[in-house]
C-alpha cells in the first residue's frame, strides 16, 4: 500500500477552497480543511464529511497553536484563507491585517516548523496597484490601492523571506478576479458574478460601478484548480520561490460582462433578457483594468488554461440556475 500524500487546505469551507478539497480528494490525496466559516459554509463541506480520507479542524489561523496542529504529518500546504474584498477591508482594515499577515506569518511559522515540503498560497492580482501598464507582467507592480492589497503585497514579502531564510520551498498565486461554482452570490461583500447572476434569476437590476467600461481577466475556477495542482507537482527547481499570475489571458468588461450572463439566463428564463442595467458611482479602490500575462506560467509550470470567460460561465450559469432554484 502506498501511502497518501495528505495536504492542509486552509479556508477549505471557502469557495476555491472547497473546489480544491473536492478535486484532491478525487485525486487520492488525504485532505485537511482548516476553516473558522467565517465566510466559509459548511453545506460546502457536505459531500466530503462521510469520506475516510477528509478531516476538517474548526479553526483560526490566527491561533498559532492551531496552525500547528494543522499542519501534522502534512507534505503540502494550499493557503486560501483570508479575508477577502476591497471594501471590506476600506471599512475594516485591522481585521483584515489580523487575518490575512498575522494569520498568514502564523501558517508559515507552522510549516517551516513541520518542515513542510511546499507551501503554496493564494496572492492577488490586487497587488499589481496602481500600475497601469497591461497585460500585468509579475515582475512590474505598483503601489497599493487598499488595505487588502497591502495585505497580499506583504504575504509576497514574507513568503519570499521564508524561502531564503529558512529554505522553504514557496509559490504564489496571483488570482484573477476567479468565479465558478460555489461562490457565494449573497452578502454585502458578494462578487460580481455570482451577485449579478442572482439579481438577474430574480428579475432584479445589476448595478455596475462607473460606466461599465472597467475590464477583468475573469478566471473560471478549474483553471485555478490546475494551477495549484501544478504549483504542488512541479519537480523544476526554478518553478519555486517566486509568484504566478493565476488567470486566464483575456480581459472583459463589466458591460460585456452583463451582456453575457443575460445571454446565458435568457436560455432558461426568457424574461430576464427585459431586465434592465443600472449605473452607479464608482467603487472606491478598484483598478480600471486588469489583463494576466500568463507566460510565466506556461513557461516554469506547463499551465495550459482550459476555460475562457465564456466557457467557465456556461457552466457557471447552468450550476446557479440548479442550485439556486433550490
Amino acid at each position: 500500500m502506498v501511502e497518501k500524500i495528505k495536504i492542509l487546505i486552509t479556508g477549505g469551507a471557502g469557495f476555491i477552497g472547497s473546489n480544491l478539497c473536492e478535486y484532491f480528494l478525487a485525486k487520492n490525496y488525504k485532505v485537511v480543511c482548516l476553516d473558522n466559516f467565517s465566510t466559509g459554509k459548511r453545506e460546502n463541506l457536505h459531500d466530503f464529511f462521510s469520506n475516510p480520507d477528509f478531516e476538517l479542524i474548526e479553526g483560526d489561523i490566527r491561533d498559532l497553536q492551531t496552525c500547528h496542529r494543522a499542519v501534522k504529518d502534512v507534505t503540502y500546504v494550499l493557503h486560501q484563507a483570508a479575508l477577502g474584498s476591497v471594501p471590506r477591508s476600506i471599512k475594516d482594515p485591522v481585521t483584515t491585517n489580523d487575518v490575512n499577515i498575522s494569520g498568514f506569518l502564523n501558517m508559515l511559522i507552522a510549516a517551516r516548523d513541520a518542515n513542510v515540503k511546499r507551501f503554496i498560497y493564494a496572492a492577488s492580482s490586487s497587488t499589481y496597484g496602481d500600475s497601469e501598464s497591461l497585460p500585468k507582467v509579475e515582475d512590474k507592480i505598483g503601489r497599493p490601492l487598499s488595505p487588502y492589497a497591502v495585505t497580499k503585497y506583504v504575504n509576497e514579502l514574507y513568503a519570499d523571506v521564508f524561502a531564503k531564510t529558512y529554505g522553504i520551498e514557496v509559490i504564489g498565486l496571483r488570482y484573477f478576479n476567479v468565479f465558478g461554482r460555489r461562490q457565494d452570490p449573497n452578502g454585502a461583500y458578494a462578487a460580481v458574478i455570482p451577485k449579478f447572476v442572482l439579481q438577474l434569476m430574480q428579475h432584479e437590476s445589476p448595478v455596475i460601478n462607473g460606466n461599465g467600461e472597467f475590464s477583468r481577466d475573469f478566471t473560471y475556477i478549474d483553471n485555478v484548480i490546475q494551477m495549484n495542482e501544478l504549483a504542488m507537482q512541479t519537480q523544476n527547481e526554478k518553478a519555486v520561490n517566486t509568484v504566478y499570475n493565476t488567470a486566464f489571458g483575456e480581459r472583459t468588461t463589466l458591460n460585456d460582462l452583463v451582456t453575457i450572463l443575460k445571454e446565458e439566463l435568457t436560455k432558461f428564463d426568457p424574461e430576464i433578457e427585459k431586465v434592465e442595467i443600472i449605473h452607479g458611482p464608482n467603487r472606491l479602490g478598484d483598478i480600471p483594468h486588469s489583463l494576466a500575462s500568463i507566460d510565466r506560467a506556461k513557461k516554469y509550470l506547463n499551465y495550459n488554461p482550459q476555460f475562457s470567460m465564456k466557457s467557465g460561465l456556461k457552466k457557471s450559469v447552468a450550476w446557479y440556475w440548479e442550485n439556486l432554484k433550490k
